[in-house]
């Protein structure tokens, strides 16, 4: 079994209309629904010293979530402010990551050595981790970063050609110009994977050159926080797990005599897309990015 982390960005995500606040972040997201699956999921980064923080630090702990190389700040944790629109999740404000921001992660040889005993490392535009990223590729087996719906063509050229695999938001683009954005990253140096989720009309996967297509699991949706998270966080982790051993990374795909892997890949990709169909289904049918809501005050 795999090993996996999340490098970077941790927040609460504050419901405005609940005075609710829930654990969250992209990076803390990845490595609680890979702990929801039974993959050892640790994370890496910084915490402020408020409620916010507490918070999420107690409840990460109290979910065997390993934080063992996480930095603490005086000052206020990174936050989000949500509202929800028929079980669809609104962002209408934030406090720009909050003490991340202030105090990025600075990883030291330590940090390097912990990190390259991973499988996956995860990461995210929200993580102020890129001037990390040339250093990251020295010492991770796999990089997976996120970059949202916040990219411009300079910010994806200046990391792709760090990471393996790449994931953007792009509900409001058409098929064709994800497609064509998607072949870009890869231009750009990401060596494997594009995952370009699409909310309800699911998500369009670039896997070595090969296009793929999965189809949403629709439901009623308590709450769509975390639906992209956690079909990437699903995906990767069940296509890295079932290829490992088979697949060496390092390598370029299309070497000579891989014919027999190419087609278990391809049965792996298939069934682990549809694996991630249905848990980001399941992530949807509760509050927040995986629960746990409490009180707050302004």
């Amino acid at each position: 079994m795999i090993r996996v982390i999340g490098l970077g960005d941790n927040v609460v995500d504050k419901y405005i209309n609940t005075k609710i606040m829930y654990p969250g972040g992209n990076a803390l997201n990845f490595a609680v629904y890979a702990n929801i699956l039974d993959i050892e999921a640790s994370y890496m980064g910084i915490f402020g010293d408020d409620e916010a923080a507490k918070h999420v630090y107690q409840t990460s702990r109290s979910l065997g979530i390993k934080l063992d190389h996480c930095r603490f700040y005086k000052g206020e944790n990174g936050y989000s402010k949500v509202k929800l629109e028929k079980g669809d999740r609104v962002f209408v404000g934030s406090n720009k990551g909050g003490v991340s921001a202030k105090y990025p992660l600075a990883l030291g040889e330590v940090d390097f050595s912990y990190i390259s005993e991973f499988d996956l490392v995860h990461t995210s535009c929200f993580s102020f981790i890129e001037k990390e990223l040339v250093n990251l590729r020295q010492c991770s087996k796999f990089i997976s970063m996120d970059f949202s719906n916040r990219y411009t063509n300079e910010y994806l050229k200046e990391c792709c050609k760090y990471i393996d695999c790449a994931s953007i938001s792009c509900s409001e683009m058409k098929d064709e110009e994800i497609i064509a954005l998607m072949k870009d990253i890869i231009s750009y140096g990401c060596k494997h994977i594009v995952i370009a989720t699409r909310g309800a009309r699911g998500a369009l996967i670039l896997v070595d050159g090969k296009l793929y297509e999965q189809s949403p699991c629709l439901i009623d949706a308590v709450d769509t926080m975390g639906a992209g998270d956690s079909f990437i966080t699903a995906f990767l982790t069940g296509y890295i797990n079932d290829m490992k051993g088979t697949v060496d990374f390092s390598v370029e795909s299309g070497d000579k005599g891989i014919t027999k892997v190419e087609e278990y890949k391809d049965i792996v990709i298939r069934a682990n897309l549809y694996k991630a169909a249905i848990f980001s289904s399941k992530i949807c049918s509760r509050n927040g990015a995986f629960g746990f809501g409490k009180s707050y005050k302004e």
